[in-house]
């Protein structure tokens, strides 16, 4: 069977980075090709030249057998390729209908029509019908500013359909998803494929890879390194050829005697969270889980003063603190690493060594408040040794380094200041394989050193590997405690959505 989608040698160079070097590539008509690989892999180059974005320097683009020049996004939209990016690309202001059509709105007939006039009722009649084909029961005229971060995907989705899309590229569409959720998407991409769809899919989540592909393709360093079947593809062969390594043990959790009690929380609430109490004792890796909506990253931001609290209290080291803004909570000794490392975390445009010192800006000081520029340099080239940074230098802006480099970046910003508690929401999503188990070891080092850590994360194995207890919340509240011996996946889902567990 000929290939819907095929690439032959597509190389493509930046300024000191050989992005991709003479790379083959294949999708087919009903099937799911997982593309994967570490960060800086290559993969996004790869996507954005088949999606228009980037144009090739070298090789061959194949679609329904005939060779092709993709002109920019919106021709090869037009040609049948639809790209859902990670970062979705909707105005949330306009109703699901208006982006769904956004630029080829459906004009009234006749006179109306010359003069610019749009036809509403026509645009939501095929946006209700597109938006059916992927079981999605989403009235046509909301606006997307109201709707989830899944019901989102699913509009870009119905929005690649209106395209006549025959190849959907997905960049990491589970990675902001909690696992109800997860699982309707792959009901939809299972849709898809019935219907003739190619699927690319990429994700660094390989339990997502092995449950959804039909056809793995590996890249490293620019290069193709693997091609294979789920059949023939195990974890171990894929994250192998992935990083050139074998990884070891995923979950580098170190048993740690607990210390004493460094933070209480009595009766916190807000509009979201409700009535929360929990200890939180030093050395220890504390597991926060729950579905997406449960209340888990408003309740440590409650925690780290970046929210208001209606009521409640918060207790360090035993006296009680008020903490009403982030500047009182890292004078207090604790630290925060968002979920959205790119727009909470880091200042993208600023260098590596600029963020770093953005924590410790007192401490580097010197005469008449001039920035020590050799302590700081001093300070950012230690991190980069001590967590494994791939940086050119301390002065690379933050923007151009891999998703995993990022996140290291943002955990050093907040070592930096020398917490005594670091809060780490969602501490590996969107990195690949090799970054998260360097991530993990990190974590069980600083346990061990004496810090205490408040973890949220959406994947599971991660939770239950590393937490040496697991609080589950579920609609604001704290509805279970589960100590690590007695954690189990059914168990910490069971809570989450509001089972009881006998």
């Amino acid at each position: 069977m000929e290939p819907i989608l095929r690439v032959e040698g597509i190389s493509k160079v930046f300024p000191g980075v050989q992005a991709l070097d003479r790379v083959d590539f294949e999708a087919y008509a009903g099937e799911v090709m997982a593309l994967v690989g570490e960060n800086g892999a290559g993969k996004s180059t790869l996507v954005k030249i088949l999606s228009g974005v980037y144009k090739r320097d070298s090789g061959r683009i194949y679609f329904e057998g005939k060779r092709v020049e993709i002109q920019d996004p919106y021709h090869a939209q037009l040609m049948g390729i639809s790209t859902i990016h990670q970062e979705l690309m909707v105005t949330p202001n306009q109703t699901v209908a208006q982006n769904i059509f956004l630029g080829r709105e459906i004009r009234r007939r006749g006179i109306l029509g010359v003069l610019g006039f749009v036809d509403k009722r026509e645009m939501e009649r095929r946006a209700k019908e597109l938006l059916e084909r992927v079981g999605a029961d989403i009235p046509p005229d909301e606006l997307v500013k109201n709707l989830s971060v899944a019901q989102r995907q699913l509009v870009e989705i119905a929005k690649a359909l209106s395209f006549k899309a025959k190849v959907i590229i997905m960049d990491e569409p589970t990675s902001a998803l909690g696992p109800e959720e997860v699982e309707k998407l792959f009901e939809v991409i299972k849709q898809l494929k019935e219907q003739g769809i190619a699927i690319v899919f990429i994700s660094h989540r390989l339990e997502e890879v092995f449950r959804i592909a039909d056809r793995i393709t590996i890249l490293r360093d620019g290069k193709l390194v693997g091609y294979m079947s789920r059949e023939e593809a195990t974890p171990d062969k894929v994250i192998y050829l992935m990083v050139n390594r074998p990884i070891g043990d995923m979950f580098r959790k170190e048993e740690v005697v607990r210390g004493e009690p460094i933070l209480e929380v009595k009766n916190l609430s807000s509009d979201v969270v409700k009535n929360v109490s929990f200890t939180l004792y030093k050395g220890e890796i504390l597991g926060i889980a729950g579905l997406v909506g449960s209340g888990r990253t408003e309740l440590v931001r409650l925690i780290f003063g970046a929210d208001p609290k209606k009521s409640g209290e918060i207790l360090i080291e035993g006296k009680r603190v008020e903490i009403n803004s982030p500047e009182d909570a890292v004078k207090l000794g604790i630290g925060l690493v968002p979920e959205d490392r790119q727009n909470q975390g880091l200042i993208l445009k600023m260098s590596l060594r600029e963020n770093i010192g953005i924590t410790i800006i007192k401490k580097i000081l010197k005469f008449l408040n001039f920035v020590d520029k050799i302590k700081l340099t001093r300070i950012s080239e230690d991190f980069v040794r001590r967590l494994n940074i791939k940086t050119p230098s301390v002065f690379e802006k933050v923007l151009y380094l891999s998703g995993g480099n990022q996140q290291k970046v943002v955990l050093s910003k907040w070592l930096a200041s020398e917490p005594k508690i670091l809060i780490l929401d969602e501490p590996t999503r969107g990195i690949d394989v090799g970054a998260k188990a360097e991530i993990h070891a990190i974590m069980s080092q600083l346990a061990k050193s004496g810090i205490s850590i408040i973890m949220i994360s959406s994947e599971m194995p991660e939770v239950l590997a590393m937490s040496d207890r697991i609080l589950v919340m579920n609609e604001g509240k704290i509805v279970a405690e589960v100590p690590r011996r007695e954690a189990t996946q059914e168990k910490i889902m069971a809570y989450a959505s509001g089972n009881i567990v006998n």
